[in-house]
């Protein structure tokens, strides 16, 4: 069975979609729908902007959510998930790809996302750190005694882990995580900390456009972040993605319940390789290749 995956922010990069919108005129469509929509030409960001231009949360997501769904569109009858499950900001394309969001709207819904986190941003100092070579129960442990917000965001793969939370208390617990043996716990460079209670405004804003969205059931399963498993009830999906701002990204689990499900094949589409890279660690098995 073959399961595509949709990568998040920080995938980036400057150049990304040229060749789509250069040689697919379905493509080159999309991507001029997508400018008129955001009311900017983001596709010149893409194509020729700076790395800090692509840097900033308003014009990250919708680009890589953008080059992600068009690459699956592109595909034409020949994409046939089984399943499909996107990390973070990929789970809108993961959506929009399996078809319970239209194209129109899942834009709408990516651009409303990163305004709101943005905003969300800017009312305290908050960040992330990436934390290598300790147990998830661990890590959970010790963020679980410093004072102030910090919980575990991201379950990237078996030995990666990101917290997100307050700067101090962020700062906190790298210094008690690396004494209890962390090879790293290095802070990102992000606006803030996303999948954390610090979200928790950007959550409130992006649950009144997601409840005035029609969601329909998609062509496969979808596996959602919060809770790892797979759903095709469109309010379910609608629940999910509403908790999904100030929840963790469950990755590895969610890897592991479609392989448990018969996914033998993982596709990424999108910028970058990150998710090919996690996947082979959380099941150097299975068969992993992507198109970008």
């Amino acid at each position: 069975m073959k399961a595509y995956v949709f990568p998040g922010q920080g995938a980036q990069f400057v150049g990304m979609g040229k060749d789509l919108y250069d040689n697919n005129p379905e493509a080159r469509e999309l991507f001029e729908r997508a400018n008129e929509i955001l009311g900017f030409r983001i596709t010149d960001l893409m194509f020729a902007g700076t790395d800090e231009d692509l840097r900033q949360t308003a014009v990250t997501q919708p680009a890589i959510f953008l080059h992600s769904v068009i690459l699956a569109k592109s595909l034409g009858a020949d994409f046939k998930p089984d399943m499909v499950a996107g990390h973070s900001l990929g789970e809108f394309s993961a959506l929009v790809a399996a078809g319970a969001l239209s194209f129109d709207d899942g834009l709408r819904l990516v651009a409303a996302r990163a305004h709101a986190m943005q905003k969300a941003c800017e009312i305290k100092p908050s960040t992330m750190a990436a934390v290598i070579a300790l147990p998830d129960e661990k890590v959970e442990e010790i963020c679980s005694t410093v004072d102030g917000v910090v919980v575990c965001a991201n379950y990237n793969c078996p030995g990666q882990l990101v917290i997100s939370g307050e700067v101090e208390a962020i700062d906190k617990a790298c210094e008690l995580l690396k004494a209890a043996g962390a090879k790293r716990a290095l802070k990102l460079k992000v606006g803030g900390a996303f999948h954390s209670p610090c979200m928790e405004p950007a959550r409130a804003e992006l649950a009144e456009a997601i409840d005035h969205t029609e969601f329909k059931t998609p062509a496969c399963p979808v596996y959602q972040n919060v809770d790892a498993l797979p759903h095709t009830d469109p309010a379910e999906i609608k629940g999910n993605l509403i908790a999904q701002l100030t929840a963790p990204v469950r990755w590895t689990q969610s890897v592991k319940n479609m392989i448990a499900d018969g996914a033998t094949e993982f596709v990424e589409l999108g910028p970058g390789k990150v998710l090919q890279g996690l996947v082979a660690k959380i099941n150097p098995a299975v068969t992993v290749s992507g198109m970008q």
